[in-house]
């Protein structure tokens, strides 16, 4: 499989993590990223991971793949650096205000 780790297994342990590769596909579909540039991206997340020292685990590569990711879409203009982060802090935010075992909505992240 083109996606398949060294040892043959998936490259992400959760299907939700699968979706970076999803949005990456899409965005690529639309042109807003060309597949050589995702591939170049990625591959240079993958080799920062490696060079800092993290295992060869789905966990390192769905890391490297949201980097690669949201490098891409800041530097091309699709998200600001700053929504970006405003995006994360929202959701963060949402985690902590989620009862255990309830799914997270982005809804309980918002600031009153």
């Amino acid at each position: 499989a083109p996606l398949a780790r060294r040892d043959g297994g998936p490259p992400v342990e959760e299907p939700w993590q699968a979706q970076v590769l999803a949005l990456a596909f899409a965005l690529s579909e639309r042109g807003v990223v060309s597949n050589r540039q995702w591939s170049q991206v990625l591959g240079e997340a993958l080799r920062r991971a490696e060079t800092e020292g993290a295992p060869d685990t789905p966990a390192t590569y769905y890391a490297a793949a949201l980097a690669a990711l949201e490098r891409l879409v800041s530097a091309g203009g699709t998200v600001t650096a700053e929504a970006l982060d405003g995006r994360t802090e929202a959701w963060r935010r949402a985690y902590r205000n989620t009862p255990h075992g309830a799914p997270v909505e982005l809804s309980a992240g918002r600031e009153a």
